[in-house]
């Protein structure tokens, strides 16, 4: 039986962006229904917990500097934070090369690092004169959207070693290759996470921070103060329908009426959503050309970290994979008794990702774990626990981290992103002006459509 709502404002997803949203509303006194495909809260975060009691995230898990909107959420829920380890040496393999080194780059080549360096600068220069609000009002904007950052870097970065370094850089932020990326929303998202060095580093960057309890510990608490009845799981929206002033959202067992809707979910979501009328063509078109990226997270948890012996700190480098980058994920939960296991967290990303989602979870572990052995040695050939998630596999979600732009799109169908259709609001990490992708964007997202809904209502 089909149960009937009538609201003022329907949010479609419980992330961090409808989340944000909804709180926001409701504090203002709007009536609103929040409807969550899934049977649980936080989107493209998502806690796993260990043998022994202890949580490890399987989806978004850090936090960094100038990520206000987090810390500040992270105090008013009372959910602590910690810092992701960096004591010891770190692991880079390059051009069949080992180097172990603290802090920064290793000792490689002169003429490499001064390659790499000068197109870091150079990008961040040209970032920092793309408008958060409106890129494709960027000065030599069509000229920037017309290229790829691959076509780019074979014009700008000489040296091979410089190239490999900072496609794997690329990968690690946008899990996908440079290839497929326009320049200018790379500068774009370059500019909104403050600069590419900030995006990678952990010390002072955007891995910086952890969260006692796992990241959806504060999606859940945002939920848990919402209203009772707020918020509707197992509600997956597949028509939204505009008539006059009403919005109908479709949600499988419930129907929803509503003022305005504010719709959150990812773009690949939402291109499947039927919308009533048809969309925009602008917009369509938009959510036809928003990829997402390919991510496979993945964790081995052995009885100790035992790598802090050795006087590492658990990250690790590859250029050649399928393992790109790897992180110390031990977690920090002074509430459970005993010490911690350690873990690797390791990254499958990009092209090595789509690569190993289809296969046998037994081949894809082994594959991860040979890249941690070759990073760190035989110990780590022997895990007593093993977990992953493909992110492209998800129904609600399409890929991760988040959705970005080939080149072309940009300035053909940017200002579409966050205009309102009718009645229809849009957040979402991805219409953020700050931190664009990442869990402190979301919020803000959410903010930013709440307030367009309040104003809509005066």
């Amino acid at each position: 039986m089909v149960e009937r709502r009538e609201v003022e404002v329907a949010v479609v997803g419980a992330g961090f962006a409808g989340l944000a949203a909804a709180h926001a509303l409701c504090e203002a006194g709007i009536d609103t229904v929040v409807v969550e495909a899934r049977d649980r809260v936080g989107g493209r975060v998502l806690n796993h917990r260990l043998a022994d009691g202890r949580v490890v995230e399987v989806g978004g898990q850090w936090i960094g500097p100038t990520q206000d909107r987090m810390y500040a959420l992270a105090r008013e829920l009372g959910v602590e934070t910690y810092p992701t380890p960096t004591t010891g040496d770190s692991i880079l393999l390059l051009d069949g090369r080992e180097y172990r080194f603290a802090g920064g780059l290793p000792k490689l080549n002169p003429a490499v690092l001064l390659d790499y360096g000068q197109a870091m600068k150079r990008l961040d220069r040209m970032a920092a004169k793309v408008p958060l609000d409106a890129p494709w009002n960027a000065p030599d904007a069509d000229r920037l959207d017309g290229q790829t950052l691959e076509s780019w870097m074979r014009r700008n970065v000489r040296t091979g070693s410089a190239r490999k370094l900072l496609a794997l850089g690329v990968d690690a932020v946008f899990a996908t290759e440079p290839g497929t990326l326009s320049l200018l929303w790379t500068l774009f998202y370059l500019h909104s996470g403050g600069n590419f060095d900030r995006l990678l580093s952990t010390r002072n960057g955007a891995q910086q921070d952890r969260f006692v309890g796992g990241s959806q510990l504060l999606a859940e608490r945002m939920a848990a103060r919402l209203p009772d009845g707020v918020l509707q799981l197992d509600a997956p929206v597949r028509r939204v329908d505009q008539n006059g002033d009403a919005v109908m959202l479709e949600c499988g067992r419930l129907l929803v009426r509503a003022r305005r809707a504010i719709v959150t979910v990812p773009p690949a979501v939402q291109a499947r959503i039927d919308f009533t009328p048809s969309l925009p063509a602008d917009r369509a078109q938009l959510l036809q050309r928003m990829p997402h990226g390919s991510v496979i997270k993945c964790m081995a948890v052995y009885d100790e970290p035992w790598w802090r012996a050795e006087g590492l700190d658990g990250q690790g480098v590859d250029t050649e994979g399928p393992v790109g980058v790897t992180f110390d994920n031990t977690p920090f939960d002074p509430s459970v008794e005993g010490d911690p296991p350690g873990v690797l967290l390791a990254f499958l990303e990009g092209d090595h990702a789509r690569a190993l989602s289809g296969v046998k979870p037994e081949e894809r572990k082994r594959a991860v774990i040979g890249s941690l052995v070759k990073l760190f040695g035989p110990k780590a050939a022997d895990p007593v626990d093993y977990v992953d998630l493909d992110w492209s596999a998800e129904e609600w979600t399409r890929g991760c981290y988040g959705a970005h732009t080939p080149p072309g799109v940009l300035t053909r169908y940017g200002p579409a992103l966050r205009r309102p259709v009718g009645n229809v609001h849009w957040a979402g990490t991805e219409t953020a002006e700050h931190w664009a992708g990442y869990m402190d964007g979301a919020v803000e997202s959410g903010e930013r459509a709440a307030n367009e809904v309040l104003t809509a209502l005066a």
